[in-house]
């Protein structure tokens, strides 16, 4: 890292995979000095890794990187790379995870960051025994939508919460032609829907309302063989024609996993109770990712297809009662860092660059309202709760995990962690 004349801070970046994610990564540090000028920190792309050729060759053509290279460990041994993003399918996560905290170097990963509670928390060990910072690719929380929510919550406007309904329904393998990705094989993926999109639904509950302390789990696979997609060819979204001579495979993990939940006594919304569901096959919903929380005093919910509306209820009797639609606006979270108004809506990508901001920020020092690995191993505790659940058929406990932003209720009322 170098500080300017002009007080500016350029950071050097290095990404790991040039996939999708790694593309969106760079692009949300691209971007970040036009949005956050005032904060006067310039990423400098400096060191791509990626096997594919075309990929590396991508990295430097199109994304603007200085240097590729087929090894990831070069990004890692980089002298010119502070941090990192790791954005490699879920197998390798912990792998480069631990290589990276090992090599000093602070670094923003997707999630899940491993294949369950064992590696999510092998890599926590390393990167507190390195004092490095992370930050994890949970996209939805930063909606200003969401954070508004939050706000209310802990201000305690929608009275005492008694309980969430939750969803984070797919349909990107509902085709029973989808290809057999990686992400349908244990041991590359771990498991299947709870890993995917469950893992991002309980950091949502988690973040607004608190920790989830106990968990009754049931879990489905409803197509258990699919045409094999060879590795590194395609994305989960490709679909086998059926005149394609392929051979079909087995399915190793679920498809649809639903929990009821109790929240923490230390929660926000303490001892609320709830539903959480996640499908990667739902017909219809095209990425409904959403929660419905209720409160004695007003309810709310929301939901990503219209990620820039929170609608809310006042209490019974009041004349607010019944939903209204609030369109996100300036007051709400980040969202005048990317729009002048209601009503002109932000987007996924810029989710992903209040990211970027939250963790460049906690690399230099300064506010730590990052997600950050600690939020990532309470997320997979309770997956692995949930894994352990569906196979006994019984209640399973998620103990506290320090370090965390989850909503936790201080000694004189409701507090923010983070």
């Amino acid at each position: 890292m170098q500080t300017n004349e002009d007080g500016t801070t350029t950071i050097g970046v290095g990404l790991i995979s040039v996939g999708w994610m790694g593309q969106l990564h760079s692009r949300a540090y691209a971007n970040l000095r036009y949005v956050y000028p005032d904060l006067k920190i310039t990423p400098r792309l400096a060191h791509a890794a990626d096997p594919a050729p075309a990929r590396a060759e991508e990295a430097v053509e199109v994304l603007g990187y200085e240097r590729a290279s087929a090894d990831y460990r070069e990004v890692l041994n980089d002298p010119e790379v502070d941090v990192v993003s790791i954005c490699a399918p879920n197998f390798l996560h912990a792998e480069i995870g631990i290589a990276a905290a090992k090599a000093g170097k602070h670094f923003w990963i997707e999630k899940p960051v491993g294949r369950g509670e064992h590696e999510t928390r092998a890599v926590a060990d390393a990167a507190a025994e390195a004092g490095v910072v992370t930050a994890i690719g949970f996209n939805y929380r930063h909606a200003p939508a969401v954070e508004h929510l939050r706000k209310l919550i802990a201000e305690g406007e929608l009275g005492r919460i008694t309980n969430v309904r939750g969803q984070m329904f797919a349909d990107y393998s509902s085709d029973p032609r989808g290809a057999l990705s990686w992400r349908f094989v244990r041991g590359l993926a771990g498991n299947g829907v709870l890993g995917d999109l469950m893992g991002h639904l309980v950091d949502l509950v988690q973040y607004t309302l608190g920790p989830i302390a106990e968990v009754s789990a049931l879990t489905s696979t409803v197509y258990t063989e699919r045409p094999e997609l060879p590795m590194g060819t395609g994305t989960h979204f490709a679909v086998i024609e059926d005149d394609a001579d392929v051979e079909m495979k087995p399915v190793e993990n679920e498809d649809y996993a639903a929990m009821l939940v109790r929240l923490s006594g230390d929660a926000v919304a303490a001892d609320a109770v709830g539903t959480l569901e996640a499908s990667r096959v739902a017909v219809g919903p095209r990425a409904s990712y959403g929660i419905e929380i209720y409160g004695t005093e007003g309810s709310a919910y929301w939901d990503f297809e219209r990620m820039n509306e929170l609608h809310l209820s006042g209490g019974l009797g009041t004349e607010n009662q019944g939903y209204t639609r609030v369109m996100a606006h300036p007051g709400m979270g980040d969202f005048g860092r990317f729009q002048p108004g209601a009503g002109t809506s932000m987007g996924y990508d810029d989710l992903k660059v209040i990211e970027a901001r939250k963790f460049l920020q906690a690399v230099l020092g300064r506010e730590h309202l990052n997600s950050n690995i600690q939020d990532a191993v309470s997320a997979a505790q309770v997956v692995t709760a949930a894994e352990r659940s569906a196979e006994a058929r019984s209640w399973e406990r998620s103990a506290p995990v320090a370090g965390t932003t989850a909503a936790v209720r201080g000694e004189h009322g409701p507090t923010l962690a983070g």
